[in-house]
């Protein structure tokens, strides 16, 4: 299968392309530069020059393709609803494309939030007003017109480079000097690996559903607590607690997501699609960085 993977040079897109490659697929990947060419080149993908911003080379890679998988996202959170803005405007040309045909379309968005219990595919995607991050609910939009389209959500996906939203929270415990978590930082994010992560979204473009979600989670949940221990350990700095009021002020962006609770399950993904993950699990990942240069 021909497959058109935006962000390709990404975390997570890079990892997409080589395990579609090792698969037998052949694949288009989307890249801004040069380098990003080569290194597409290099891992046996045939680039694709374009971005977020340019519809007409998203609409172009769509229309070589026997199916699209989209992990690009602007990742700036001084631009956020712009970023979100460039997504939905790239989801909505990609299924204006394949729009009459069966080909599939994997979208990237993040895992489902319920408060009190794990959330679950079955659950509605996570919002709140004036949220504007709408990856799932855009590609919802092109399920109901007949589109192949499936939706991968995704928790946060750690090697020992990166980690989602520990990424940030790193930054902020080196800036701060201290490593923090609000009250008892008894509450949870989901987590997975990203080559676990990489191998579902092969499994979901060669045996998915349409219609259908997915979460790429391994882990249900991984305290905040423990999060911040490791890092505070690997930073040698103090592990403290706040309190909830002084989050916005201490995490800044992060406060939102700093103190939530988002245990998350992956049962039906795994029964339906046979997936089994085997990569180290996030705390492993945060003790084998190399703090002296994260």
């Amino acid at each position: 299968m021909r497959v058109f993977v935006t962000g390709a040079t990404g975390f997570i897109g890079s990892r997409v392309v080589a395990e579609l490659i090792g698969a037998g697929h052949q694949v288009l990947g989307l890249t801004r530069s040069d380098e990003g060419a080569q290194s597409l080149k290099a891992a046996g993908a045939e680039p694709h020059r374009g971005d977020l911003e340019d519809t007409a080379s998203i609409r172009s890679g769509a229309e070589n393709a026997d199916a699209v998988i989209h992990t690009a996202f602007v990742h700036d959170w001084t631009r956020f609803a712009e970023s979100c803005k460039l997504d939905q405007q790239a989801i909505e040309a990609i299924g204006d494309v394949l729009k009459g045909s069966s080909r599939p379309f994997i979208v990237s968005a993040g895992v489902a939030i319920v408060q009190g219990r794990a959330g679950t595919e079955d659950d509605a995607p996570f919002s709140i007003p004036g949220w504007p991050r709408v990856s799932e609910a855009a590609t919802v939009a092109l399920m109901q017109q007949g589109i192949n389209a499936m939706v991968m959500r995704l928790p946060q996906v750690h090697d020992t480079v990166k980690q989602g939203l520990v990424t940030p929270l790193l930054a902020i415990a080196r800036e701060k000097g201290v490593s923090a978590y609000i009250g008892d930082g008894a509450n949870r994010w989901p987590a997975a690996h990203v080559t676990d992560v990489a191998r579902l979204y092969r499994l979901a473009l060669e045996k998915g559903t349409a219609g259908t979600r997915y979460h790429a989670v391994a882990e249900e949940g991984v305290a905040l607590r423990d999060i911040a221990t490791v890092l505070g350990r690997g930073l040698n700095v103090p592990v403290i607690s706040i309190a909830p009021e002084q989050a916005q002020e201490h995490f800044g962006f992060l406060s939102f997501f700093a103190g939530r609770d988002a245990l998350v399950s992956s049962t039906k993904t795994r029964t339906a699609l046979g997936w089994n993950p085997t990569g180290p699990d996030m705390i492993t990942d945060l003790t084998n960085m190399n703090y002296s240069q994260s």
